[in-house]
This record gives C-alpha cells, structure tokens and sequence, in this order.
C-alpha cells in the first residue's frame, strides 16, 4: 500500500519530535565534556534548527524511496 505525502510528513514529524528531546538532552550533557557551555535556551534554538533539517531530510529521503519502490512496482 502506497504511503501518501501527508503520512510521510506526520511520521517524519514525529519521529524528529521525538529525536528533538534526545538531541537537546544530549547537547546539556555532552557539550561541557568538550569545553561547550550554552545556556538552555540556546540548547533548544540549536535543537530547533537541527530539527527543521531533520524534518526536510527524512521526508525527501521518505519520498525518493518511496517513488523508487512505486517504479519498481510497475
């Protein structure tokens, strides 16, 4: 069964949201091991913007796929 654009979205969505927690959690604990110090604010900007590229990368990964198994399937 075919996936469409809007579920590739939501999953890609969810799965970042998901990841964003991770990553800015990580960020706090790793960056002062590397002489990083960033305030909690700058953390989640950080986060956020890692985020929107996640977002754009899973979803036009998702989609090349995708059109690469619709072609084979002809």
């Amino acid at each position: 069964m075919k996936q469409s654009r809007l579920m590739s979205l939501v999953e890609s969505v969810a799965n970042v949201v998901v990841g964003y927690g991770v990553a800015v959690a990580t960020q706090i604990l790793i960056f002062p091991v590397f002489g990083l110090h960033t305030t909690l604010a700058q953390n989640l900007k950080m986060g956020a913007i890692f985020t929107i590229v996640s977002i754009a990368r899973s979803f036009a990964l998702r989609r090349v796929f995708e059109a690469i198994r619709m072609r084979s399937a002809k």
